[in-house]
């Protein structure tokens, strides 16, 4: 950390500065306001600044004023004299972080500083995590232009605002979790806390312990009291991600908390009452595991208010271009990469792609291909291989959606995904693969040069295999 300190003793900053030092701090130092400011215009790495009151020329009031407008976020502590206290307190006015009379003692000095830079990182890191949120958070920012998504943003809209709870359902990778943080942060709970848990990754018992605490002594291990994440989130959200997974035992404790608004921790006799909005997550069909008994209808129709079905990325395959161009930004930026787009053929490869792991696995595929390029673009030796050449078909849904769709464009992608199969098979050898579809080697050729499949040599294999790697 950086500190200018400003002041016209020489003494004073002689000890100010080896004070300072021995504490691992730079320090930068001026004898005057004029020389404070203009070291300021030069030095933006300054963290903080000693200013003294009594100074000639411009005083330290109007150096403190002068600091504030130009950087309002930069602690100042001011020193004084026991005489000129006053003053202290009109620069506390101001806006200056503490004041230090003198004669003052290294400790309390060292004490001061610490405390302001520490309300500098804590206001600076909120400002941060305020941007971050309101960036990726807000529902009208999630990526999608497609007529599934612009009803998954109708229905987050409606949504946020009321205190119904919320089923999100949907494969994994479709982003639920995202789905739930942008409701979370469109409501009026927004100042409060969203807690979200994994239903899926927790053992019924740590799982209890997690949602609504023990106290000491309530099992082996149990230490110390400990709070659940239900009174964490109160007043807020907590998002129970494969809610699916939890046992029965938690299940009628959870229906509890969601009928009356209160709990026991584990161990205890007495309530806790809490105000939670729950938003549930599940990739499952929640009525099958009711018909199987392992979910109860109750807290089904507890938590099934409102229900948000995410679509997988192939039934949104129009929203892949928008979220490339957005994953290559982020991790262009992230990685120090002026990766700008993908080739034609990359992007054919991407689009065809089942995506089993919908927005997750684009997401992560194209990480890959920014830390991989050494250019501007992407292409396909930077796909992975099981994107390139599948080793199983990638189907195209046989299910026609309403909005349409292309008879022609989906018996292409069908035979596409064939034909790439049969190449994986046949190590790239077209003849080989002919014969594993039973066509003659011409007509295969012909269709591949239809769909724009090119042949390659097994070296050539070898080569985007070793790329890729």
């Amino acid at each position: 950390m950086r500190i200018l300190i400003v002041d016209d003793e020489e003494v004073l900053r002689d000890v100010l500065d080896a004070v300072l030092r021995r504490e691992g701090f730079e320090v930068v130092m001026a004898a005057s306001g004029e020389q404070a400011l203009a070291v300021l215009d030069e030095d933006e790495a300054v963290d903080l600044v000693i200013l003294d009151i009594m100074l000639p020329g411009i005083s330290g009031i109007d150096t403190l004023r002068a600091i504030r407008i130009a950087n309002p976020r930069l602690p100042v502590i001011v020193i004084t004299a026991y005489s000129s206290i006053d003053g202290a307190i009109e620069a506390m006015k101001h806006g200056a972080f503490h004041y230090i009379p003198k004669p003052f003692k290294n400790e309390e000095v060292i004490l001061t500083v610490n405390k302001a830079l520490e309300q500098r990182r804590l206001s600076n890191e909120n400002e941060r995590l305020k941007a971050e949120l309101s960036q990726k958070y807000a529902y009208a920012n999630i990526i999608g232009k497609s007529e599934p998504m612009r009803k998954v943003f109708e229905l987050i809209r409606l949504a946020a605002p009321s205190r119904s709870n919320i089923l999100v359902t949907g494969e994994s990778g479709t982003g639920k979790e995202l789905v739930a943080k942008a409701i979370h942060h469109a409501s009026p709970r927004a100042r409060n806390a969203f807690v979200t848990v994994n239903s899926g990754s927790l053992p019924p018992e740590l799982l209890e312990s997690s949602l609504f605490g023990h106290m000491k002594g309530a099992f082996t291990g149990a230490i110390a009291t400990k709070r659940g994440l239900f009174e964490v989130a109160d007043g807020g959200s907590i998002f129970l991600d494969e809610i699916g997974n939890i046992n029965l035992e938690t299940q009628a404790k959870l229906l509890r908390v969601i009928q009356e608004r209160e709990f026991m921790r584990l161990g205890s006799v007495e309530t806790i009452k809490v105000d939670v909005r729950i938003i549930a997550a599940t990739n499952v069909e929640l009525s099958k595991l009711m018909g199987n008994g392992r979910f109860r209808e109750d807290l089904y129709y507890r938590l099934n208010v409102i229900t948000i079905p995410l679509p997988p990325l192939r039934r949104r395959r129009e929203d892949i271009p928008l979220l490339i161009a957005h994953f290559l930004e982020k991790y262009s930026e992230e990685n120090k990469r002026k990766v700008r787009e993908v080739t034609p053929e990359a992007m054919r490869i991407l689009m065809d792609h089942f995506w089993p792991g919908n927005v997750r696995e684009l997401e992560n595929t194209i990480e890959r291909a920014v830390v991989l390029c050494t250019g501007d673009r992407i292409g396909p030796e930077l796909l992975p291989e099981s994107l390139r050449y599948p080793v199983e078909t990638e189907q195209p849904s046989m299910i026609v959606p309403s909005e349409g769709l292309s008879l022609k464009d989906a018996v292409s992608r069908y035979e596409r995904a064939m034909i790439l199969q049969s190449l994986e098979m046949a190590n790239g050898v077209q003849k080989k693969a002919a014969e594993l579809l039973q066509l003659k080697p011409s007509t295969l050729n012909e269709m591949m040069k239809r769909l724009g499949i090119h042949t390659r040599s097994n070296a050539a294999i070898e080569d985007e295999v070793t790329i890729a790697e």
